[in-house]
């Protein structure tokens, strides 16, 4: 009875992911809403406060931004849309690891600020040096960084004082500030934390919107098309000048129809005329050619006639030679 109860227990349990849905997670309205990722969830109720890490770099597709990472915390449910909303960010271990150096010092400090809306942050900026500096410099410094830090935190939002510090711009005003001081040689906001969300509700000024040109159909388009093309041509043929009636008769043009066929004639005759006289041309140049060769051959047979003379002396004397040669051999 016992295997069979549970037998029957063991068949009855659902399977938990059968019952579980996926949900978009979306950025807030400063980053374009864009889907950041995607989670399951059995209830919309558990998805609440509910945190995802995001690079910036997956937001903006900018891999310079690769070390900055974003938190948003999931507030609504939209259909199978989360909202969020920002609650922090921070740099990764290793990019604070390469500012650090020895024999220099760090600056640090932590700030709550409130913005324009209400909303409480928390700001941890630092700064780097290339020597070590004393303490009351320090002390300087960090004062600079509370006065920026708050001044531009009353006169903007949440979402753009947010910006403001993703962007590199809040490090790059403390840097200018504190340089008077003594030359620093980074700073950045390495963690923000918002304490608490805007009580005040202040719309920023929206970009406008480029003005969208009414679409016409194409029957509409075509109609317009070709009364304008009427238009045109009924103000062409206005401005062509009319033609005059000549005041010469008829029979002149036949004349001047002859005369201009008059030169093709003679032209065709000149054209074998022109002919000859280039066979012409051709044939006596290859006169004087062959008369040249000539020319050249003559000094080279002369030289040969005389150099043949010499050949036979030779012979004459070599046989001469033998001979002697025989005589003396004989006595």
């Amino acid at each position: 009875m016992a295997k069979a109860r549970s037998r029957t227990a063991a068949r009855k349990v659902k399977d938990k992911w059968k019952a579980k849905k996926w949900y978009n997670v979306l950025a807030p309205e400063s980053f374009d809403n864009v889907t950041v990722a995607e989670t399951l969830a059995e209830n919309e109720s558990t998805l609440i406060k509910r945190v995802t890490e995001v690079s910036l770099q997956d937001i903006t597709n900018d891999f310079r931004k690769s070390h900055i990472k974003l938190f948003f915390e999931i507030y609504e449910i939209d259909g199978s849309n989360a909202k969020t909303r920002f609650i922090g960010h921070t740099l990764t271990s290793d990019y604070l690891r390469r500012m650090i150096r020895r024999k220099r010092s760090k600056v640090d400090g932590i700030y709550d600020v409130i913005t324009r809306d209400g909303a409480r942050v928390r700001i941890k900026p630092f700064a780097t040096t290339d020597r070590r500096i004393q303490n009351s410099q320090k002390r300087v410094i960090r004062d600079m960084m509370k006065k920026t830090i708050g001044k531009q935190a009353t006169t903007s939002t949440l979402s753009g004082f947010i910006k403001y510090i993703i962007d590199g711009k809040m490090g790059s005003e403390i840097y200018k500030s504190c340089k008077k001081i003594y030359p620093v040689k980074r700073v950045e906001i390495y963690k923000t934390h918002v304490i608490s969300q805007p009580t005040i509700i202040i719309e920023e000024p929206k970009k406008p919107e480029p003005e969208e040109k009414p679409v016409e159909d194409k029957e509409t388009t075509t109609e317009k098309q070709s009364e304008e093309q009427m238009e045109e041509e009924i103000i062409e043929s206005k401005e062509e000048p009319i033609d005059e009636p000549a005041d010469e008769p008829a029979d002149e043009p036949a004349e001047s129809i002859d005369e201009s066929e008059e030169p093709a004639d003679e032209e065709i005759k000149e054209e074998p005329v022109e002919e000859e006289l280039i066979e012409e041309e051709i044939d006596e140049s290859i006169k004087e050619e062959q008369e040249e060769i000539e020319e050249e051959k003559k000094p080279v047979e002369e030289e040969m006639n005389q150099e043949e003379p010499s050949s036979e002396d030779e012979t004459s004397t070599d046989e001469e030679s033998e001979e002697s040669s025989e005589e003396k051999k004989k006595e």
